[in-house]
């Protein structure tokens, strides 16, 4: 990066230098690099820190709120049939042919 970083300045001087560009046009380009590197620097992060922590098995917040929603709505789906059978089935099964 300090290659990109020492060719660029180079590249934008000698346009100085030469007339071709003036301060303001250099300093705008310059800075338009500058962020160029900057989001693909942070996208390059990114990309490593997901592919380190799916690696180490570390779970991310919004995948254990999606998981803690499932198991919530699990529950209370097993918790209303617990019930309807528990209704259903208040006869002991040995006395199915005493009625």
């Amino acid at each position: 990066m300090a290659n990109d970083l020492f060719s660029a300045l180079r590249t934008y001087l000698m346009k100085l230098s030469n007339g071709e560009k003036t301060p303001q046009e250099v300093a705008a380009a310059l800075n338009v690099w500058a962020r160029q590197s900057g989001e693909a620097i942070k996208v390059k992060i990114e990309q490593e820190v997901k592919k380190n922590v799916s690696r180490m098995g570390f779970a991310k917040a919004t995948d254990l709120k999606r998981l803690e929603r499932e198991v919530m709505e699990l529950k209370a789906i097993v918790k209303g049939k617990g019930v309807t059978a528990k209704k259903a089935g208040n006869k002991p099964r040995g006395d199915k042919g005493k009625d």
